[in-house]
């Protein structure tokens, strides 16, 4: 049996946008967000953390950065930690053109597919083959990686073989769910509390 992993699965730090209009990329740290993200990096100070994996988007690169440089480790991106693809729902000023599609993966219609982009099915297989790579090359470590609310709060539950009993409705920003990993289980030791 070889140690477990620890993944301590972050979602970045708030964050503004140049566009209303809808879009996969974008999005750079508001100064309360850098706040956030060296937060989080003293928060896991103690931690031993080996090293930062984030999205490919902005905002999460820079908070896996900002918390990085307080660590003290390296940072490396993965596309399979990003957010859900808008698909041809970019450009669209709509208030949320996602929220039945989600709301259905949510419900368990995973073959659901958004506009143009992935279907819950998708998003929870790309997730998981991240962090069961992240597992691999981290066992008996800690390791931080960044990524994005609506990803997070989907398929971390799907992933899970001991999953929280009531994940909240959303995450709150550099909100951290803790998973440890071996051969054999995939087990949430913490999920934050809902967002106010």
């Amino acid at each position: 049996m070889t140690a477990p992993a620890t993944i301590l699965v972050a979602r970045h730090a708030d964050a503004e946008y140049e566009t209303h209009h809808w879009a996969d990329e974008g999005g750079s740290l508001t100064s309360t967000g850098r706040e956030q993200a060296r937060a989080l990096g003293r928060r896991l100070a103690e931690r031993a953390i080996a090293h930062a994996w984030t999205s490919t988007y902005a905002r999460a690169v820079q908070t896996a950065e900002i918390a990085a440089a307080e660590l003290g480790v390296g940072v490396t991106t993965r596309e399979g930690l990003r957010e859900f693809s808008v698909g041809s729902l970019a450009g669209s000023r709509a208030e949320d053109p996602f929220a039945e599609t989600y709301q259905a993966w949510l419900d368990g219609d995973l073959d659901r597919r958004l506009p143009g982009g992935e279907t819950g099915a998708e998003l929870r297989r790309r997730m998981h083959h991240v962090l069961h790579e992240i597992a691999e090359r981290h066992r008996g470590e800690t390791v931080l990686a960044v990524s994005h609310g609506g990803l997070m709060r989907l398929t971390l539950p799907l992933i899970l073989t001991c999953e929280p009993t009531d994940p909240p409705d959303r995450l709150g920003n550099c909100a951290v769910v803790e998973l440890t990993a071996d051969d054999h289980q995939w087990i949430c030791t913490r999920w934050p509390p809902a967002k106010s």
